[in-house]
């Protein structure tokens, strides 16, 4: 089993205790330079960064929220003079303003290192040809991609997203052996290929297919497997946390997600009261960054659910903390008829009909304070509406319509697939 960093990856449970003790007092102290966060913490009523003495102490420190971030933009945050930041990231901002990442040169080695591992993790080496397909932009996938290609020695295609027949002509014109994008993308290649003329129908030299920012089901992942010849991997990160795979990713072995602990501290607290649950019960991820400059995080709340699932030392040999890859997050979790479920849950049943293909929606529609779900999925020719609704209805709880559309009905989308769609409807439309 290859590493990138073999001693970084394979300390003692003692040995992480102790660097994450140091990092997370350093860090503190780092924070505390910032007037804003400083404030911050003191009006919840943290006093001093001198008042950590252990890692037990970390449940005292007040979380750190997005809505924190976004009321520090642009860069209230940041801990350096302006001249040490030499790139920026930053979410979408389509639920109001941006949150922003910004890098000191040390801060984008530890993130391209990160990608490195993940690469490696992944079985690839320097050499091989990786091909980027998220966004380059302000959108931090693609440039983190970049950044740990160039890291850790491999081919970069830097093709950045859309364009599916090129995409497909630059794998094969180039021998490329793992790509990068976000997993609702897939489809749309698969489509393409499996609508060849030429008869081709596959790309012989690719083996890896590394997929982030989207959750997505145990069965899709076998589904492109199969059908694309490769091993999936779940990439973990965030902006907050600086950047795709700051957060880790699953190994070989895909018994959970490897956290880089010489790098972040990840807890599971529960939602509601924000203390720590017992290790294999479900929570939200909190994180807090050990080694970042510019704007690191202490206690991020990052609305995620997943659960500790071991702290021992993995198949693969890397000892890290491993969580499970993520089920869902906070506010995409959907109530429906007093039944809670998250998106992935009925991207899990409906890939288990057969027949039912890739590309599907969940219709809300709210109609005088109570709300109809109707579920939107393309199939092969013979499956019904009522048979997707009949399973979805064994599944989660309650029965939803089903509605059945032939393969390419569905709108396509370029980054990430939009599986949820609110609409508010009046009596009017009754």
């Amino acid at each position: 089993m290859k590493f990138w960093n073999r001693e970084a990856e394979t300390m003692s449970r003692d040995q992480y205790a102790d660097v994450q003790l140091k990092g997370l007092q350093k860090s503190l102290r780092r924070v505390w330079m910032s007037e804003w966060s400083r404030k911050l913490l003191q009006s919840r009523g943290f006093c001093s960064p001198e008042d950590v003495k252990s890692l037990d102490d970390l449940k005292r420190i007040p979380f750190l929220t997005k809505d924190d971030f976004r009321d520090a933009y642009p860069l209230q945050m940041s801990t350096v003079p302006r001249k040490e930041l030499l790139e920026f990231h930053q979410s979408s901002g389509s639920t109001g303003t941006p949150v922003v990442m910004a890098y000191t040169k040390n801060d984008l080695n530890q993130w391209a290192d990160c990608m490195a591992r993940c690469f490696t993790m992944a079985g690839l080496e320097a050499g091989d040809a990786f091909q980027i397909m998220p966004t380059f932009g302000l959108f931090n996938g693609g440039f983190g991609c970049y950044h740990g290609c160039r890291k850790a020695g491999l081919f970069c295609v830097p093709a950045s997203s859309g364009n599916t027949v090129r995409q497909i002509k630059l794998m094969r014109d180039f021998g490329v052996k793992g790509f990068c994008s976000v997993v609702s993308y897939v489809p749309r290649i698969i489509e393409m290929l499996d609508a060849e003329e030429s008869g081709d129908h596959d790309i012989p030299s690719l083996r890896v297919g590394i997929f982030g920012s989207e959750t997505f089901s145990d069965e899709l992942r076998q589904r492109i497997e199969k059908r694309l010849h490769i091993e999936c991997f779940d990439i973990y990160g965030m902006t907050e946390t600086g950047g795709i795979g700051t957060s880790g990713q699953d190994c070989k072995f895909h018994c959970g997600l490897h956290q880089w602990d010489d790098q972040y501290i990840t807890e599971i607290v529960d939602p509601v009261t924000g203390q720590p649950v017992p290790d294999g019960q479900y929570g939200e991820v909190v994180i807090t960054s050990l080694t970042r400059e510019a704007m690191p995080i202490i206690r991020y709340r990052t609305h995620d659910i997943s659960r500790i699932v071991s702290r021992e030392k993995c198949e693969c040999g890397r000892t890290s903390l491993r969580i499970d890859r993520i089920t869902g997050r906070t506010d995409d979790m959907l109530i429906v008829k007093g039944v809670n479920f998250y998106p992935r849950q009925v991207e899990q049943a409906l890939m288990e009909i057969p027949g039912v293909k890739d590309e599907f929606q969940i219709i809300l529609e709210e109609r005088n304070g109570m709300t109809d779900v109707t579920v939107n999925v393309e199939t092969e020719p013979g499956v019904t509406g009522h048979t997707v609704a009949k399973h979805l209805k064994e599944r989660l709880g309650f029965l939803p319509k089903g509605e059945v559309f032939p393969i390419g009905a569905l709108p396509r989308n370029e980054g990430k697939a939009k599986r949820v769609i609110h609409r508010k409807l009046d009596e009017s439309h009754a």
